[in-house]
């Protein structure tokens, strides 16, 4: 009979209906929907922990909680984000192009367009708090709920701020953090450490080591090097795997799970075709990430943001090779990070093809070094992430009704 669109936004509604002769009292109790906008894209860094958050606000509030994500369009979160159930409206934003390109001419104006929709997004869905992620759409969308007077929340994931954040951060109520000493770039009084919202369930503890090893075809004989270059691959950690590959005789001296990326799997296929090593797993994909982990004595990967976290998460011992290929070089700002305060080791991208493996190796066959950044990397861990920002939309909230 009544439904969310036709009701308005109270506290408590108590309804009566006649029936017949004689007034008969039905009561009907609507908590206030809380409305919640979520904003970011363009990678998986940013879209993931979104979602995150917004599963953790559906087990806060369940049904009385509606939540609308906005992304750009044209960029993979107008596939993922319904794919999973949720509403979300795209922006026509686009980012600044490095190279020198006639399409960085309409960015202003793309801007512009944005902003204005982002404003009309925000009044249609009457949204009491806005949070952004990252990503081209977070930024317009922000500003906008800023000028329309709408609270709205940060979600800074790396190390290292970004001008736009920096820029919206002067406005935010708060600004949720996944490092120390980000007084740097925000007020420190509304900054709140609360890691990096991420799906799923990373622990220490993991899966059934055995059980992993027996998925990968290995055996607890010799250690085992986990090379994790994300779901398109990594030029630089499939360039490294190759030269290595050519040192050995057929057989490789540890186990490795050898993840290529889908944008190289058929070229990575026929090098280890044409040379075939024992001891070597090699996928585009791997399925079960938590049977990876397990496995794992080390772990060579690049440093994105939610990749940290697993990785302190899951306390394994690690390499990071960080993408020169990012906005402010954050990779490198996220790696050491964890370097600094002796929680991983770092090779620098230009340096991976020619010992990448080498120092992997060298590390999976020295278990006190191993054991001292699994400690070091574990106590940097915050597995309820998604759960304090949460607890910040919540606080926001309060100061609304």
């Amino acid at each position: 009979m009544f439904s969310d669109d036709n009701i308005p936004n109270i506290n408590l509604l108590t309804i009566c209906e006649l029936s017949q002769h004689k007034v008969v009292y039905k009561c009907y109790f609507f908590r206030r929907m809380k409305r919640i906008i979520v904003s970011g894209g363009g990678t998986g860094g940013h879209i993931y922990p979104a979602v995150a958050v917004a599963e953790a606000l559906k087990r806060k509030w369940g049904d009385e909680v509606e939540i609308l994500f906005v992304g750009a369009e044209g960029k993979m979160e107008m596939e993922k984000i319904p794919a999973l159930g949720y509403r979300i409206e795209g922006l026509p934003v686009a980012g600044l192009q490095r190279r020198l390109t006639l399409k960085n001419l309409a960015l202003p104006f793309k801007v512009i367009k944005s902003t204005r929709r982002a404003k009309s997004i925000i009044r249609n869905f009457g949204a009491d708090v806005v949070v952004g992620f990252g990503g081209y759409a977070s930024a317009p969308v922000l500003w906008a709920a800023q000028r329309l007077g709408i609270p709205t929340i940060i979600q800074e994931q790396n190390s290292y701020a970004g001008l736009t954040n920096k820029l919206l951060a002067k406005r935010a109520k708060r600004i949720c953090v996944a490092y120390d000493k980000m007084d740097r770039f925000f007020p420190a009084e509304r900054i709140v450490m609360t890691g990096n919202p991420l799906r799923g369930r990373f622990t220490a503890d993991g899966s059934n080591r055995n059980e992993a090893l027996a998925y990968y075809g290995f055996n607890d004989a010799m250690p085992v090097i986990l090379v994790v270059g994300g779901s398109l691959g990594t030029r630089t950690l499939n360039e490294m795997m190759k030269a290595w590959i050519a040192t050995l005789d057929g057989t490789a001296p540890v186990q490795v799970i050898w993840q290529t990326g889908k944008y190289y799997e058929r070229e990575m296929q026929e090098f280890l075709a044409a040379h075939p090593t024992a001891n070597i797993w090699q996928g585009a994909f791997i399925d079960r990430m938590d049977y990876a982990y397990a496995a794992a004595d080390v772990v060579l990967s690049r440093s994105g943001a939610c990749t940290v976290s697993e990785l302190c998460l899951v306390a394994k011992p690690t390499i990071f090779v960080p993408s020169p290929n990012v906005a402010e070089d954050h990779q490198t700002k996220n790696a050491m990070a964890l370097v600094e305060r002796g929680a991983a080791e770092m090779v620098r991208d230009s340096e991976a093809v020619a010992k990448g493996m080498t120092e992997a190796v060298r590390l999976a066959t020295d278990e006190a070094r191993r054991e001292s950044l699994a400690a070091n990397i574990a106590a940097l861990a915050i597995a309820d992430s998604a759960d304090r920002v949460v607890a910040e939309i919540a606080r926001e909230l309060e100061k609304v009704k």
